[in-house]
Order: structure tokens, then C-alpha cells, then sequence
């Protein structure tokens, strides 16, 4: 399975003045990014710096207070979100407009998240069928697909407590390519795995950002950010200081802040 390919000439994702807070807590300050189709955003940076809550504002799960968010879709429709404007407004951000900003993106998430009284191929068949309400055999036939790419096959009928850490992150991933998303988002994909089973779902990433994936991933392995994203940009105090080619930035960084980062994650004793 490949992403739709629309027109190139345009970015996938535009975020301007993003902005979050949790009660006194201003966790987002003023982020800007975008993103081409087809290319890969690598955030780093340190815990509580607003990573985390980056991806979730984009995928709807948090509403932001401020800023403004556009995906532009496999039809080259963009669904925006003016956040400034509903704030202003002194209105809630529409159910509607974040339903449709969520259609536009899958999360992969940090520690799996699924359903742990479904079994593997009915959690992956959840969402399509639930939400999107495709038609079930349709699911049924892609999902097994996307479960014999990624070596599960025989684990469809088996539950989340019967595999492994690896296992099941690559289920997560599935999952996420099962709602046929523009753009793949993953909350450090790895962190929660025994060394030896993070080669597999690097592997499995790396693959999809050669297909032509429009993809952000918050990770803290450089050597996999640095092959694989088309772009890195370091998070600290909720904006983004410093960002640019991954070969140029994590070899040689022009703010001192992220220089600072970048020795404590590669000489941490």
C-alpha cells in the first residue's frame, strides 16, 4: 500500500503560531513548520519540551489554543483549522472541523494503544470500518495485506497480551496505514522496546517514508532521523529554535541550545 499521489508542488502540512496550554502550563509557545508530501519531519528534542502535544494538536486529540493548522489531502483539498479565530471568537473549535482534520492523519503512539479485548485484525479493521464505515470485506481484504507486509499474518486472530513490544507496535503502524491517512504521525515509535526489537519497526518505517509517506515522528534516535527525515527540527520551551537538512543540523548545529541537547543525548555520562 502507497499513498495517493496528488499534485507535488505543494506542502502537505502548514502549521503557523501553534499555540497550548494546560491551565498555567504553556507548553506550545509559537510553532511553525511545514511539511512537503512525501517528506519525512524528524522533531527532536528534550522531555517537556512539546513534542508530544505537537502531534496531538495535529491529529485533533488536543484542540490548540492559538495558530492555525492546513492539511491538504489525496485530492488536493485542505482542511484548516483557524485557531485564533475561535479563540477570538470566544466559540469551541467545531466537532465537525476536528473530525476532518483527524481524518487527515494516523497516530502511531508511544506505548501501542490497542485494543487489548480485540483481536490483532480487529483492531486494525476498527477504524475503517467503525468510522469511516468502509465496507467490511473491503478492510477485511487490506488489512490482510498490510498484516502478511509486516509479518503478521499469522497473529491476526491472536491478542495484544500474546505479542511482543515489536509486535505490537507494527500492529499500531498497520492500524495507522489502515485509514489510508495523508499523514503518518509517530510518538517515538521505539521508546518503549527491548533494544533488539527496534531494528524491525525502524526498518518498517523506513520503508514507508521510501514509498512516499508524508510522515512527522518525534524520535530521540538520531542515526535513524538523520537517514531517514527529509528534515529535522529541534523543540525546546514550546517553539521550534533551530531546523534544516539532518546530515547539516545533528553534525553541525548553529544554535547553541540545541548543541547543548545533542551532546547531553550522544555523551550522557
Amino acid at each position: 500500500m502507497s499513498p495517493t499521489d496528488p499534485p507535488t508542488d505543494q506542502n502537505l502540512l502548514t502549521v503557523r503560531g501553534l499555540q497550548k496550554s494546560f491551565g498555567a502550563n504553556r507548553v506550545l509557545t509559537s510553532i511553525d513548520l511545514t511539511v512537503a508530501r512525501g517528506q519525512v519531519l524528524a522533531l527532536i528534542g528534550p522531555s517537556g519540551s512539546g513534542k508530544t502535544t505537537v502531534l496531538r494538536c495535529l491529529n485533533g486529540l488536543e484542540v490548540a489554543d492559538g495558530g492555525r493548522i492546513e492539511i491538504v489531502g489525496a485530492d488536493a483539498a485542505a482542511t484548516a483549522i483557524d485557531f485564533d479565530a475561535a479563540t477570538a471568537a470566544g466559540k469551541p473549535v467545531p466537532r465537525k472541523a476536528l473530525g476532518a482534520l483527524r481524518d487527515q492523519s494516523a497516530m502511531v503512539f508511544q506505548h501501542y494503544n490497542l485494543f487489548p479485548h480485540k483481536t490483532v485484525l480487529e483492531n486494525v479493521m476498527e477504524g475503517p470500518v467503525i468510522v469511516q464505515r468502509r465496507p467490511r470485506a473491503e478492510v477485511e481484504a487490506e488489512a490482510l495485506q498490510l498484516l502478511t507486509r509486516v509479518g503478521l499474518i499469522d497473529k491476526k486472530d491472536s491478542y495484544p497480551f500474546e505479542l511482543s513490544g515489536g509486535q505490537q507496535q507494527r500492529v499500531g503502524i498497520v492500524r495507522a496505514l489502515a485509514l489510508r491517512p495523508a499523514l503518518l504521525l509517530f510518538d517515538e515509535p521505539t521508546s518503549a522496546l527491548d533494544p533488539e526489537l527496534v531494528g524491525d519497526v525502524l526498518r518498517l518505517i523506513k520503508e514507508l517514508a521510501a514509498e512516499g509517506w508524508t510522515m512527522v515522528i518525534v524520535t530521540h534516535e538520531l542515526e535513524f532521523a538523520r537517514e531517514v527525515a527529509s528534515e529535522v527540527a529541534f523543540v525546546d520551551g514550546g517553539t521550534i529554535v533551530e531546523h534544516g537538512d539532518p546530515r547539516q543540523m545533528l553534525r553541525n548545529p548553529q544554535h547553541e541550545r540545541t548543541r547543548q541537547f545533542l551532546h547531553r543525548l550522544l555523551f550522557p555520562f
